[in-house]
């Protein structure tokens, strides 16, 4: 669906002279693809303001992740950003509806990941020659078959949590490559909840937001009671 500049300012969760962290949509890839031409590249300049250009991608989300996406406002605002990600300064949290659930209430995937081609695009496998890849996981509660995962990734690897999650016999709700159904019978149910970072300004504060879930994802937590885990706002 296309996105106006009601809608897209409505979307900025944190703002300042150098960043924006933005609420992004479900379903809308973060850049232009061979397969897509409806990007959110195309909506950046709605929150332009009056900044010579618009604000640009620090880091990625899936198409299909919704949640907090960081945005730097120049060059330079890019450039140190881009460092805190690389260096694991940024502090990322996820939350994820999956099948059947864990059993323990917390725990660690320490498995490494490689890409891999498939018909269609490419995915992710656990393979003992890929990248170092580490999510940490608390469950928040369980109900009707599902359950709700916190996920803190330490890496930033493609389709990290999903894979994790598939391979731990606890697929997303939804996921269209990992998942137990395909094709998935709903919609990819993983939001990037918050993210916290130092600011860049050196002031030695922190910058943080915190997303909603999309409408979807909030349905289903409402509808099993997972919405009352103490967690859900």
């Amino acid at each position: 669906m296309p996105y106006d500049a009601e809608e897209m300012q409505r979307r900025v969760l944190y703002q300042d002279d150098r960043i924006i962290i933005l609420d992004k949509p479900y379903g809308l890839p973060v850049h232009f693809g061979t397969r897509t031409k409806d990007h959110l590249e195309l909506y950046l300049p709605l929150i332009q303001g009056d900044r010579p250009e618009p604000p640009r991608l620090a880091h990625r989300l899936d198409k299909d992740t919704a949640g907090c996406l960081v945005l730097a406002r120049d060059a330079e605002a890019a450039a140190r950003l881009g460092a805190m990600f690389l260096d694991g300064r940024v502090q990322k949290t996820y939350w994820a509806v999956v099948l059947t659930g864990p059993k323990a209430g917390d725990g660690v995937i320490d498995l490494p990941l490689e890409k891999v081609w498939v018909p269609g695009g490419s995915k992710v496998v656990v393979d003992v020659t890929g990248k170092p890849a580490l999510s940490r996981w608390q469950c928040r509660g369980r109900a009707g078959g599902l359950a709700l995962l916190e996920l803190y990734p330490r890496t930033g690897r493609m389709h990290q949590l999903r894979a994790h999650c598939a391979y731990m016999a606890m697929p997303i709700l939804g996921d269209p490559i990992y998942g137990a159904d395909r094709p998935a019978p709903c919609p990819l149910h993983l939001l990037a909840r918050s993210i916290r970072f130092p600011n860049i300004d050196g002031s030695g504060s922190e910058i943080m937001a915190v997303a909603p879930p999309p409408p979807h994802m909030a349905a289903t937590l409402t509808a099993t009671g997972l919405a009352g885990v103490g967690v859900y706002a």
